[in-house]
């Protein structure tokens, strides 16, 4: 049991970049598992990968532009307008909201990797960016990343009701007089906030295990949308801190490690679940 502590405490004693990290995984953890939860019941998965995958663009023009200033900007205005400019595709031609997502995603990631291969600009490490570091992340990291995640949990818990209606069934918050669009904007604009929260510990490329895997296992054990919240930020909480230790331990990526210890939480609740 000590040896076990041990293992805990004697890093977060030694080291002040690891209590930055726990906070920092604490703060993810929670925020991704509740946003996921809506993107389960909305069958929209797939929309945060799509706007992780295009905030690389934003990355790249916001440090070309302001350096580190300009990062979370531009991430956040090119995860917002890849979110809008898929609503305004499916809403408008014949193409649905898969392909959607894919023709503007991989434009907009193509496009921040020409401007990062071409500009060659000195301080993106693009291996951090795809894949985290939580390890590094220091007071300014962790300020910006607080103030975010806060903010995205005040708007879903003072919005719930709303949020509940509008992602189970739309068509009735339409009738009863909701802003469905409205509630569809705040909701990218939410998801932008969080994959650019979370670009430093996780990476664009595995932010996505964080935005599906907690809310996907709580699907399985929970029946209401306010226990099922509970649930994943309980399986966000264990698989960012456990990734960040097993980052610490086994010097991989933080981000692998993250999404695998949400990964074998996930199959846990497959195999056990009722």
């Amino acid at each position: 049991m000590s040896t076990a502590w041990g293992l805990l405490a004697q890093p977060l004693a030694d080291y002040g970049f690891m209590r930055y990290g726990v906070a920092m995984a604490t703060i993810i953890g929670v925020t991704s598992a509740v946003l996921s939860c809506l993107l389960i019941v909305r069958r929209q998965a797939l929309l945060g990968d799509a706007i992780s995958h295009a905030v690389l663009l934003g990355v790249a023009l916001g440090w070309l532009v302001a350096g580190h200033l300009g990062v979370f900007i531009g991430a956040l205005a090119a995860g917002i307008l890849t979110g809008v400019g898929i609503t305004f595709v499916e809403r408008n031609s014949r193409v649905k909201l898969d392909a959607a997502m894919g023709v503007l995603f991989t434009f907009a990631f193509a496009l921040g990797l020409a401007i990062i291969s071409l500009a060659k600009p000195r301080g993106i490490d693009l291996f951090h960016v795809l894949l985290g570091n939580v390890l590094a992340v220091g007071p300014n990291d962790l300020w910006l990343t607080g103030v975010s995640g806060g903010l995205v949990v005040i708007v879903i818990v003072a919005l719930f009701k709303e949020l509940h209606l509008w992602s189970f069934d739309p068509q009735m918050a339409q009738v009863v007089g909701m802003p469905t669009r409205a509630l569809h904007y705040l909701f990218t604009a939410l998801l932008a906030a969080t994959i650019v929260s979370s670009l430093q510990a996780v990476g664009l490329v595995l932010v996505i295990a964080m935005l599906i895997t907690p809310g996907a296992t709580a699907y399985l054990l929970a029946e209401r949308l306010a226990t099922m919240m509970r649930v994943a930020v309980g399986v966000g909480l264990v698989s960012a801190i456990g990734g960040l230790y097993g980052s610490f331990y086994f010097d991989v990526a933080s981000g692998p490690a993250m999404a695998i210890v949400a990964s074998g939480l996930f199959f846990i609740a497959f195999l056990f679940a009722p």
